[in-house]
């Protein structure tokens, strides 16, 4: 009788978990390429709740990672074997050991194998206090994943072989809002037949013209059309609006961007439109938000720009990618903008080699947003989401906030920032940008691998350091951005004189001698570079004064276009406020929900009362 009663219940307390949570998920996306292995997830306050479905019988696992691999991992392991449900808590070290973690922090909630797969969720605190397990913020995060066909033994699990993966996601970007119809119509601006040269970096510009509407219609969402197999190729693409008195000839033909041949038709596309990079997916608007098209002020004539990433120099391929737009004549309540802020993209962005952390700061000044803000929206415009944007060496980016001298919240941040994964962050909650606001966008590289200095410019191994800020109503400004004086740079590595050539770009050294005859870019890479020079140089050209870049989004300039600013006196880099910790209480239960601890209490008690009839 009492053994019986024994697998009664324990079948009962196994059902409670294997029931189902009950609990939706927002965020949902495959982990692998053969459609094996489904991870959801949403917040809840500040928990995270994760569900994964994986093809197997064996053990799931799922981790958090800072480069994509096994070292210094936080790491959950879960399953079901005979029936009974585990979840595990475990961390590696710097060599890849995997130790089972004293602090159990992943709590089950609901488990289920059936002939196929493995059913697993669970919850974490964002912030667990934990040494061993990382902290989940808004950044980056490179999850990591395995699974095999065994559950775990006495030794722990197996090793995972080939059933393993790493994925860059942004756990807690708020969930999307969608409400689209399935028949709404769009238009797709896409490539046709683009020849890709052998080389690391191509930007393909093309123009289009807009369909014609007879009346206003607003764009709610955008979606990358990229050519199955080129998802790696195709680095990320801007929609600039163009001249609206250009005539239809333009349309007959693409065209190396930046190119001295360039038809001269693509220099009256200045202001981004949209933009989209790699790893994203479709952009919603918020339901009060649209970008408008069919009214005057919008644009007739659009430039496509896609930038292809070629490292391995793969000769014929021919590309068919772009922009797909949904649009409805149901419009909203307000007109979207974009903003481009940052550092100007020019050779005067220099980073030192060798160098395991250097910032650059681009400023979108307060003498910029005043003029643009006063002149059209004193009450000032919201900010509604944000794509941060560099190259290879990046690897943080922060878009800070100031007002009256005084530091905001960020207004976006990625402090795990993944060249191959870039989405625009959605914010919880809009911010508000004032007239006399002054925006920094700060970034933080890495050069450890390089003997040579990185420029700013289109190149993947060059940088940029930008902000595409969306937000609304929209207003005449395209671009609020900075770029650095010169001249304090060349004589931080000794430059005294220089001359200026016509043919030379932009100048080229007079003295001392060691530098004679050399270009700024030569005479910056002879230069004895070490990291206490580095560091030296990094304070030197953050307290530079800059040069406004303050563009009109009709292709004029605001007056205070080109005038010198002094960067705020400000903390630098950025700091976050460090996290309290409190030690959590010890836990005789472990990793066990709600649910299962009130299933192991009601056992207890009828094991209690059967061992007392006995």
């Amino acid at each position: 009788m009492c053994r019986w009663l024994l697998l009664l219940l324990w079948a009962l307390l196994a059902g409670s978990a294997a029931g189902g949570s009950g609990q939706t998920y927002p965020h949902r996306t495959l982990l692998d390429a053969e459609g094996k292995y489904w991870l959801s997830w949403g917040r809840r306050d500040d928990r995270l709740a994760f569900r994964l479905e994986v093809r197997t019988a064996g053990y799931v696992g799922l981790g958090f990672s800072p480069t994509g691999g096994m070292a210094a991992a936080d790491i959950v392991v879960g399953g079901v074997a005979q029936g009974r449900p585990y979840l595990q808590d475990y961390f590696t070290n710097e060599n890849r050991e995997l130790t089972k973690d004293s602090q159990q922090d992943y709590h089950l909630e609901y488990a289920m194998e059936n002939s196929t797969h493995t059913v697993i969720e669970f919850t974490r605190d964002l912030q667990t206090c934990d040494k061993n397990d990382r902290t989940i913020t808004e950044s980056t995060v490179k999850v990591i994943w395995a699974y095999h066909h065994e559950d775990v033994g006495e030794d722990g699990p197996k090793y995972h072989s080939s059933n393993r993966g790493t994925k860059s996601l942004r756990l807690l970007n708020p969930e999307k809002t969608s409400v689209l119809s399935t028949a709404m119509p769009y238009f797709d601006l896409v490539h046709q037949n683009v020849p890709i040269p052998n080389k690391d970096t191509t930007y393909w510009c093309q123009m289009f013209k807009i369909p014609v509407f007879q009346e206003k219609h607003h764009v709610v969402k955008v979606e990358p059309v990229i050519q199955r197999g080129h998802e790696s190729l195709v680095h990320h693409i801007l929609l600039y609006q163009c001249d609206s008195n250009l005539n239809d000839s333009i349309l007959d033909y693409g065209h190396e961007c930046y190119h001295p041949n360039m038809p001269d038709a693509f220099y009256t596309c200045q202001t981004v439109f949209f933009a989209w990079a790699i790893g994203g997916e479709g952009f919603f608007y918020p339901p009060h938000v649209g970008l408008s098209l069919g009214t005057p002020l919008d644009p007739r004539y659009v430039l496509l720009e896609v930038h292809y990433d070629n490292p391995t120099y793969i000769e014929g391929l021919i590309d068919n990618s772009g922009l797909r737009l949904f649009h409805t004549t149901d419009v909203r309540k307000y007109d979207a903008g974009v903003i481009e802020a940052g550092l100007w993209v020019s050779r005067f962005h220099t980073i030192p080699p060798g160098m395991p952390e250097f910032h650059s700061e681009g400023h979108c000044t307060l003498e910029c947003l005043e003029e643009a803000l006063e002149a059209e929206k004193p009450s000032g415009i919201h900010v509604f989401a944000v794509l941060l944007h560099a190259h290879l060496a990046g690897r943080g980016i922060k878009l800070r906030h100031f007002r009256k001298g005084k530091e905001m919240r960020l207004i976006a941040y990625d402090d795990n920032f993944d060249f191959n994964f870039q989405e625009f962050q959605y914010l919880k909650e809009e911010r508000t940008i004032l007239p006399g606001d002054n925006l920094i966008t700060e970034c933080r590289y890495n050069t450890k691998d390089r003997t040579w200095m990185t420029w700013g410019g289109l190149s993947t191994r060059s940088e940029m350091c930008l902000a595409y800020i969306l937000y609304y109503p929209r207003i005449n400004l395209a671009r609020c951005s900075s770029i650095l004086d010169i001249m304090e740079q060349l004589q931080f590595i000794g430059v005294k004189e220089i001359y200026r050539p016509v043919t030379t770009w932009p100048f080229i050294i007079k003295s001392p001698k060691q530098y004679k005859n050399l270009s700024f870019m030569d005479a910056m890479n002879k230069f004895k570079w070490t990291e206490k020079e580095g560091l030296s140089f990094n304070k030197l050209v953050l307290d530079l004064p800059v040069t406004v870049r303050c563009s009109r989004a009709d292709n004029a300039e605001w007056s205070i276009q080109g005038m010198a600013a002094s960067p705020p006196a400000i903390e630098r880099p950025h700091r976050a406020e460090p996290s309290e910790c409190t030690s959590p209480s010890p836990s005789l239960h472990g990793n066990l929900s709600p649910g299962l601890l009130a299933g192991l209490t009601v056992l207890g008690s009828v094991l209690s009362s059967v061992h007392s009839g006995a």
